[in-house]
């Protein structure tokens, strides 16, 4: 996306009836027909807009995917950040972090898998909206760690950036749906087991 190009939260006039109707009917369009094979111009004629009226809300294709791939996206973090309230101790924690992403993953691409295309493509083209996904992934590993290791559960002896950061590298093939993909049938095993090694690598 280059610097001229305004976002879909700027642009066009304050109506949100009718962004939320053309989001509604995108993910709809999206999930029999894909995100990739779909164009502006179909996803008008399918709503009964124009496409010029289209581009008065989004200026492309990828800003109504990117709303949709941000509500994806939002609500595994929410579904995480239930889980990880409702565990008692940093490591339960992290056995929480990778089970939730893994289920959640699966569970989105299985139930719908054309819109599980967008997040893939989101992720392989670092849209705004997977880029702070990663982020806020980044935030909830480092504030577990802190916990850890103020619990005194975690080892402190390693800088807490390195930890985290490698945390995240075990974490990712979860997090990641282009990674995620190909292991969906071993994925709530893999959490399991990647979770225990993260485990005992953060012993004190």
């Amino acid at each position: 996306m280059t610097e001229k190009k305004t976002t879909a939260a700027t642009r066009g006039p304050s109506d949100h009836t009718i962004r939320d109707q053309i989001v509604a009917a995108a993910m709809e369009y999206f999930s029999h027909y894909g995100f990739e094979k779909t164009t502006v111009s179909d996803l008008a004629r399918s709503i009964g807009f124009s496409k010029a009226y289209i581009y008065k809300f989004f200026g492309s294709k990828q800003e109504i995917g990117e709303v949709i791939c941000a509500n994806c996206l939002t609500d595994i973090t929410e579904r995480l950040n239930a889980a990880l309230e409702k565990s008692p101790s940093a490591t339960e924690k992290i056995k929480q972090l990778f089970q939730t992403l893994a289920v959640a993953g699966c569970e989105l691409f299985f139930r719908e898998r054309r819109l599980y295309d967008i997040a893939a493509a989101s992720s392989r083209e670092h849209w705004p909206a997977a880029v702070q996904y990663e982020d806020s992934l980044r935030e909830i590993v480092l504030a577990i760690l802190r916990a850890g290791r103020t619990a005194g559960e975690f080892e402190r002896k390693t800088p807490l950036d390195e930890t985290a950061a490698a945390v995240y590298l075990v974490l990712r093939p979860l997090a990641d749906p282009l990674q995620l993909q190909s292991s969906l049938d071993t994925a709530g095993e893999d959490a399991s087991q990647l979770a225990a090694l993260v485990i005992r690598s953060l012993a004190p």
